[in-house]
């Protein structure tokens, strides 16, 4: 039988990094991790501490933004330590599966969203109990800055698109005004 979604990570060496010290020091490994976002949809990266997570999320993005379309992944830190996966688009929810695999962060929290923008549902995802911190809210590519230790692994942060190229002139000023209202951001 094939598996819908990649294998859990799983650290080397019998969950025991190659860098253990006899006296119970422990060092880690940095790595970075691309998690995938289809063409059209956007990535919110969180830390969330609890189960219900996943489905509080889902309530929360179809009340917020009803014709967005999304998938949601959520990494368990314990017990079975599984991916649990809510959302109402089946590819969305597998790419949200499969970046939570890749990502592999105890009580990381991914949303593949489309048809919305991540300003139209995150300022509820904030206010969910569960959610401790925002990484990213984007469409741009996205490395995560990953530690890699004995015990698991833990997102550092973020590279959230291209560095600047400039500072805006008073043409860009204008285009960017032009743009918020085309897609009704402003009027």
């Amino acid at each position: 039988m094939s598996r819908p979604y990649p294998r859990r990570f799983e650290p080397r060496n019998n969950n025991r990094s190659k860098l253990d010290e006899p006296l119970g020091v422990n060092a880690m490994e940095l790595i970075i991790v691309k998690p995938s976002i289809p063409e059209g949809c956007n990535i919110i990266l969180g830390q969330t501490h609890f189960i219900k997570t996943a489905e509080d999320l889902y309530e929360i993005i179809t009340t917020s933004c009803p014709h967005a379309k999304f998938g949601i992944a959520f990494c368990e830190a314990s017990g079975p330590c599984l991916v649990r996966v809510e959302g109402n688009d089946e590819t969305l929810k597998s790419v949200a599966a499969e970046d939570a695999m890749i990502l592999g962060a105890g009580h990381l929290f991914v949303i593949i969203l489309k048809d919305a923008f991540p300003i139209n549902v995150l300022n509820a995802v904030k206010s969910c109990p569960e959610v401790c911190s925002i990484y990213c809210a984007t469409a741009n590519p996205v490395q995560a800055i990953i530690a890699v230790t004995g015990d698991g692994r833990g997102i550092l942060g973020v590279v959230d698109g291209a560095p600047p190229k400039g500072v805006e002139t008073e043409a860009d000023v204008l285009k960017r005004k032009e743009f918020l209202r085309m897609i009704g951001y402003k009027r």
